[in-house]
């Protein structure tokens, strides 16, 4: 005999939060109503059969009572402790703790409207269901108000990691009586319940990742589906082997009103402490890779005094140019490998049109980076998207998957070639790291250049001052997530490994005017005037300008009449290079050659600190 319990429809709210612990008969036959998020167009019964006390046998019928076609159905039910399924038939049965889940074997889960399906099980035990939830509404069909389960949290996201812990943290559910506590599990397994929106987890693996997903409870004791899983990677397990990567911009644009040219790499001592170039910018225009200055990139002549081999450039010589200059670097110091970027600030909004068609976009690249003119001279491509699916000068929409897809279509087409990336040190919750999937991209680069600079500066007019580059947090800092360590680590937990991370170092300093305060965190009047634009200095310059007054957050500031600056020195450098070298990350990079010193003692500092 089958029988379907159904709620009547006037019984309190207290009597219909009461039928979760309602006993069954032996050989009854009921339907288990519970909470639901909306009224569904099917029910669920159970049946128990035979039952020798330490057993039984039991079965469920699935029924479509609505007017279109059932596509699938899931049945969740709670058994007490000491009741189990020993084995099922017709349905996939897996269990958390108490809490059982059964699916249907995808043959058997479409019914059409009034069609109804049977799965059987053996149980362990004496007990009887509890809890039924049907596609997570109620069994019986019905919505009765104050007997709503809660929604799905949000995804966990990590922060705080360390080698052996770290802090997930979630949005809330939402339900009709309110949240009373939050089930976390940690790979499947409830580590802990709370009643906050967040757990500090503790005694794990370096090196290692975790998934979390997160379960709501309400205040009827009733649970919602669980959170889409959060994978978050412990730092530390990572090693890395050979020379650490000490990489320089080199602008094209530099060649002009700041005069700084490739020679000037060889003439500062530069070229020998470094072991790679990134040339900036080519242009990404119309889904393809484009010639950014063919001026200062190949057509400028250079004179003997100004060329690295003291040899003038020729009217009718095929390469001239930075390309023909670093062509010369190269047969001087053959260690340095050069690498072409494209994008930047200015001219990464193209790069949401080019990956509408990957393949398509790393060939018309690969063409530019390899054309017979210069092919010698490149020995890579790096792409500074700023940033994927998230709002730098652009807005871009074209999905999280878009980065995998761009630097998988890349490796294709370069093979053994380098293939890098600029990225955002953003690692504040649900900032631009979060907003791209850059550990899928991980496996096609060689590694990820950390913009770990420009987190503060001047386009907050009124301050408050704060460094531009700190490598942790401090009291007071503007904005939680917007320091070096804490992108490194971010990039770290979702899977990125140190041997692929590199540590960016600014050669230059951002500065507010109508300051008074010397410490971080004073009000400003606007942005310090600068030789270029407002707001940003060469260190070159503040060296000798704003000189370094003190230290927050490993980084140097000055407050010099009313302007304050925040800058990297020497010093800073120096501890920065420790910490780098202590987190095993593949080296260091820096934007740009033009502000350091003329004997290079920036890049001094770099090679010096990475030894």
């Amino acid at each position: 005999m089958l029988t379907r319990f159904a709620l009547p429809t006037k019984r309190l709210r207290a009597a219909a939060a009461g039928l979760t612990a309602l006993a069954l008969p032996l050989v009854a036959v009921v339907g288990l109503s519970t909470p639901a998020q909306a009224a569904t167009s099917a029910t669920a019964a159970f049946a128990k059969g035979s039952d020798w006390g330490s057993g039984f046998d039991g079965k469920w019928t699935v029924k479509n009572t609505g007017t279109t076609t059932l596509t699938s159905w899931t049945i969740e039910w709670d058994f007490p402790a000491g009741t189990s399924v020993a084995s099922a038939w017709d349905a996939t049965v897996t269990s958390t703790g108490n809490h059982w889940t059964a699916k249907d074997k995808g043959w058997n889960g479409t019914l059409a409207p009034g069609a109804s399906v049977t799965f059987g099980f053996n149980g362990a035990g004496p007990g009887a269901p509890s809890g039924c939830k049907l596609n997570s509404a109620s069994c019986d069909g019905t919505d009765l108000p104050g007997n709503q389960a809660p929604s799905a949290p949000g995804t966990p996201v990590g922060s705080d990691v360390t080698d052996t812990a770290l802090k997930v943290s979630w949005t809330a559910a939402t339900d009709d009586t309110g949240i009373k506590n939050y089930d976390v599990l940690r790979n499947g397994t409830k580590v802990a319940t709370v009643t906050g929106l967040d757990y500090s987890d503790s005694n794990l693996t370096a090196g290692t990742s975790y998934t979390y997903t997160v379960v709501a409870r309400d205040t009827a004791d009733l649970t919602g589906p669980a959170s889409a899983p959060g994978t978050v990677r412990t730092t530390g397990g990572d090693v890395v082997t050979g020379d650490k990567v000490k990489l320089g911009y080199f602008t094209n644009w530099g060649v002009y009103g700041r005069n700084y040219h490739v020679k000037n790499l060889v003439t500062s001592g530069s070229a020998a402490k470094i072991t790679h170039i990134n040339y900036a910018f080519g242009n990404v225009q119309n889904g393809k890779c484009t010639i950014g200055d063919a001026y200062a990139d190949y057509e400028r002549a250079y004179t003997a005094d100004q060329s690295v081999d003291g040899v003038a450039d020729t009217w009718d010589q095929p390469l001239r140019g930075s390309f023909n200059q670093l062509r010369e670097l190269k047969r001087l110091y053959p260690h340095i490998k050069v690498i072409w970027s494209f994008g930047g600030w200015t001219w990464s909004g193209g790069f949401g049109q080019a990956v509408q068609n990957p393949a398509a976009f790393a060939k018309s690249c690969h063409d530019l980076v390899e054309d017979p003119r210069w092919a010698d001279v490149f020995d890579g491509i790096d792409l500074d998207w700023e940033y994927p699916n998230a709002c730098g000068l652009t807005c871009d929409t074209s999905g999280a998957d878009s980065f995998k897809k761009m630097v998988q279509a890349m490796r294709t087409e370069f093979g053994g070639d380098l293939v890098t990336v600029a990225v955002s040190a953003d690692a504040s919750q649900g900032g631009n790291i979060d907003k791209a999937d850059y550990a899928a991209g991980a496996p096609y680069l060689d590694w990820f250049n950390v913009m770990t600079y420009d987190f503060f500066g001047a386009w907050a007019a009124k301050g408050p001052t704060a460094p531009h580059s700190p490598l942790t947090a401090y009291d007071g800092i503007p904005k939680a997530g917007f320091t070096s360590a804490e992108a490194i680590a971010k990039y770290r937990s979702i899977g990125v490994p140190a041997s692929k991370l590199l540590l960016g170092i600014g050669f230059y300093g951002r500065g507010w005017t109508g300051v008074t305060q010397s410490a971080p965190g004073g009000t400003a009047t606007g942005a310090a005037a600068g030789t270029y634009e407002t707001g940003i200095e060469d260190y070159k310059v503040l060296k000798n300008t704003c000189p370094a007054t003190g230290t927050v957050a490993g980084t140097a500031y000055a407050h010099c009449g009313t302007n304050w600056w925040s800058y990297d020195t020497p010093a800073t450098i120096a501890a920065k290079m420790a910490w780098t070298k202590g987190q095993n990350l593949r080296g260091a990079f820096f934007w740009e050659f033009s502000g350091d010193t003329a004997n290079g003692e920036l890049v001094n500092a770099i090679h010096t600190g990475l030894q």
